[in-house]
């Protein structure tokens, strides 16, 4: 046999220590994932009332705007966010890796 081949083997402790650590640290990435999928599942079933939502809020500012004669501000604001917001989804979505 080599003399380099009988090394010490790490003690029990230490491999108790270091099993530990590892489950904690996969415990711990698993409790993250889990978080992250609750939060993008609860927005994703949230859309169709924010789309909602949106939708009568445009409709009540147009309806403040034909009574009061003042020009519906908000719409002027949002069609250049959603426009922004689409250009970047776009941008994201082609220049993801497959």
């Amino acid at each position: 046999m080599h003399a380099y081949l009988i090394t010490a083997k790490p003690g029990r402790l230490s491999r108790t220590v270091r099993t530990v650590g590892r489950c904690a640290l996969r415990s711990l990435a698993l409790t993250v994932m889990a978080g992250l999928g609750a939060v993008v599942f609860t927005v994703r079933c949230a859309r169709p009332v924010i789309n909602y939502l949106a939708t009568r809020a445009a409709w009540l500012e147009l309806w403040a705007a034909s009574v009061t004669g003042i020009g519906p501000v908000g719409a002027a604001v949002g069609s250049g966010l959603t426009d922004e917001f689409v250009r970047e989804f776009h941008k994201a979505r082609t220049s993801a890796s497959a």
